[in-house]
């Protein structure tokens, strides 16, 4: 059994910074793409940023230049830099990864969500 485990969300006004982790637990053979994606109300969930095991990234249009994805292959682990939050930024933000429980079975998994209000 896999589990992402998200941290790191809260409350922080505009023009504030946070970050956000997600550990992936389980017996995992290796962890291909993770990503971040966000969600606000009554909106589809969008992709905000992903990275490769090999540390390739690639951002959603509406954050480049103020949110940073980095990855601890060690830790499996990834994080979220968010610097300049606006209101906008306001959504349940979801931790996804590709993972191999066995060479070449891949799977796909998500966390549970952690909440980031941006107030204005």
């Amino acid at each position: 059994q896999v589990q992402l485990v998200e941290s790191g969300g809260g409350l922080v006004q505009a023009g504030g910074s946070l970050r956000l982790s997600c550990a992936a637990l389980g017996s995992i053979f290796s962890i291909n793409r993770m990503s971040w994606y966000r969600q606000a109300p009554g909106m589809q969930r969008e992709l905000v940023a992903s990275i490769t095991s090999g540390g390739s990234t690639n951002y959603a249009d509406s954050v480049k230049g103020r949110f940073t994805i980095s990855r601890d292959n060690a830790k499996k682990t990834i994080y979220l830099q968010m610097n300049s939050l606006k209101p906008e930024d306001t959504a349940l933000y979801y931790c996804h990864a590709f993972v191999e429980l066995r060479r070449a079975n891949e799977y796909s998994y998500w966390g549970q969500g952690t909440q980031v209000t941006v107030s204005s």
